[in-house]
């Protein structure tokens, strides 16, 4: 195969769904296997993203290559803002918003966002775009404990609440994060954010069997949200390595 022969490969899965059509591009099994499991890996996320109405701003934190990024901007047409650390996962986040005609819907950022500001590194638990469980400032795993990384980048960290102070993004409606055993200190970035009722509803992916998951869900109730425990019910893993671990709703 000749370099021109390679630069014309672009191997993409066409998704039909409510009358339009999602498009994710598929450079690995990785990145086709969640093309191919959109609708089953986590019907609880599909069933959340369904709720928010058209033109609502919608914050996916830890987008990865951006399969609900494009959920909500083609299906919802909601306002997207996007933030994904990992550089490969970056770049395919950026391909797939460009392959959907997304630009003037959505924006991504090549960041982590944390309870602070700080230039540091991201471990990777694998060096494959698509891949997840990737730690910023420290090696850890999902679980918290300490891990020998795959590979290090250099990486940037910011808070929901200083990008809302400085006008970067408007007070998100709705908020997704899923950065695999860190989002207690995206939560603590955005106190100030969260207190603001134009926040109308979150998904959160939580591991009861963390402290510091189990303070999320005491300080979201504390400000008012809610979850519906048959919910995390059917969405909590049965078994696998996320044994126990659910997407949570939280609405006010």
């Amino acid at each position: 195969m000749n370099i021109q022969e390679y630069e014309k490969l672009n191997p993409f899965a066409a998704l039909e769904h409510q009358g339009r059509k999602l498009v994710y591009l598929i450079p690995n099994s990785m990145c086709l296997m969640r093309a191919e499991t959109l609708f089953t890996k986590e019907p609880s996320t599909i069933g959340w993203l369904d709720s928010i109405p058209t033109g609502a701003v919608y914050l996916d934190v830890g987008a990865n290559v951006g399969m609900y990024v494009v959920y909500a901007g083609v299906i919802r047409q909601a306002r997207v803002f996007a933030f994904e650390p990992e550089a490969q996962n970056y770049a395919l986040l950026q391909r797939n918003i460009q392959a959907n005609r997304l630009g003037t819907l959505a924006v991504a950022w090549c960041a982590a966002l944390s309870d602070t500001e700080a230039f540091d590194r991201i471990h990777l638990s694998q060096f494959l775009t698509g891949g997840s469980c990737h730690s910023f400032g420290e090696a850890l795993d999902p679980y918290l404990k300490e891990r020998k990384p795959a590979f290090v980048q250099g990486c940037y960290a910011t808070t929901i609440d200083k990008l809302v102070q400085t006008g970067v993004m408007p007070v998100p409606h709705y908020i997704k994060i899923d950065v695999d055993g860190f989002e207690h200190k995206v939560i603590k970035g955005a106190a100030d954010t969260l207190q603001d009722p134009a926040v109308a509803s979150l998904l959160i992916e939580i591991n009861p069997a963390l402290p510091e998951h189990r303070w999320i869900i005491e300080y979201l109730n504390g400000m008012g949200f809610r979850h519906d425990e048959k919910q995390v019910a059917e969405a909590e893993r049965k078994e696998g390595y996320f044994k126990g671990v659910a997407e949570y709703v939280f609405r006010r």
